[in-house]
């Protein structure tokens, strides 16, 4: 495993339990990596019931990004209506949605030829 790979790894857990920390839902990550001409390996996608948790979920996650990794998004777009939020992390890219945008959208069947993992929750 290269340390590319590694840090990926590190920083799709990480940014999981940035997610979890303040209970995000339906917790998705596709694997783009086999697709042609994208421009990330994987997209993280989730919900929150409000605008006020939609951007909990992002501070949560930059948080605990910073303080394990050291890291920070590239590019943060969309805080200001909070409807949709998109985090650029270059190979990971995290999407958090309120549920009745993520369901209008519906970016998980734009991507249909990736590999779909749903991560379980505790809550």
């Amino acid at each position: 495993m290269t340390k590319k790979e590694v840090n990926t790894d590190q920083l799709i857990t990480t940014i999981i339990e940035g997610i979890e920390e303040v209970k995000g839902q339906h917790i998705d990550l596709l694997d783009l990596r086999e697709i042609e001409n994208m421009v990330c390996d994987y997209f993280i996608i989730c919900d929150g019931t409000s605008n006020t948790q939609v951007t909990a979920i992002v501070n949560s996650i930059q948080k605990t990004v910073s303080k394990k990794l050291k890291d920070k998004p590239w590019h943060v777009e969309g805080m200001q209506n909070a409807e949709w939020i998109l985090m650029d992390y270059v190979n990971v890219v995290v999407h958090v949605f309120q549920k009745h945008t993520r369901e209008y959208y519906d970016i998980e069947s734009l991507w249909g030829d990736a590999k779909v993992t749903s991560i379980e929750s505790n809550y």
